[in-house]
């Protein structure tokens, strides 16, 4: 789960990509958009994952990706995200060089689970995180780097791994979380791709 900034521009290119989504509901109030994928699959199986999915070269760009797959993971029409910001990277532990998006969803939307490839849908609360709920720090080693992921228990969801570090990410520089609480927040730079404002959350 290294920072996909740490390998050559080489290097990136000559791995698959994919994309996902943090779509941020804006009613009734903001909230995340997050899915546990169905227990079935041979892939991260009953984990808790962003919506999205690997690149076809059809889609054209990264974030046409993005909003294909989340169309057909939770029926959440395209037309009906406003990307906002794309994050920067990140390897996964399979080599997929995984970019996320940030989006916002202003109005309200029937979310519906592909039962192919997701057990359900929930909605984490902007104001939830906003304290740092975590309730464990994992320390972990990959590509010669030592990491500190946070790890969140919501409801009887837990949020980890990968998904928990493109969640802090957009933490500390969409909600000014402050990172200096957390040895894992000592490892951030630079972000973002495109410049936004410190906070997205609408008033």
């Amino acid at each position: 789960m290294a920072p996909a900034e740490d390998i050559s521009v080489e290097g990136q290119q000559n791995r698959e990509k994919a994309a996902v989504l943090l779509a941020i509901q804006v009613q009734p109030e903001p909230a995340l958009v997050l899915t546990q994928r169905a227990s079935t699959l041979n892939s991260h199986g009953g984990e808790v994952a962003w919506p999205g999915g690997k690149h076809d070269p059809l889609d054209g760009s990264l974030e046409t990706t993005v909003l294909r797959e989340t169309w057909e993971e939770i029926g959440l029409p395209p037309e009906k995200v406003n990307i906002v910001a794309e994050l920067r990277p990140f390897i996964s532990k399979f080599g997929l060089v995984v970019t996320p998006y940030v989006g916002f969803v202003d109005e309200p939307v029937r979310l519906k689970a592909n039962p192919e490839e997701l057990e359900s849908i929930f909605m984490v609360p902007l104001a939830w995180l906003k304290n740092d709920p975590r309730s464990q720090t994992d320390v972990i080693t990959r590509y010669g780097e030592t990491h500190h992921i946070p790890v969140y228990h919501y409801e009887e969801n837990k949020i980890w791994g990968l998904t928990a570090m493109i969640l802090w990410e957009f933490m500390v520089r969409g909600m000014a979380v402050d990172s200096s609480k957390s040895a894992y927040g000592k490892l951030q730079n630079t972000l973002l791709t495109n410049s936004v404002n410190s906070s997205w959350e609408k008033e």
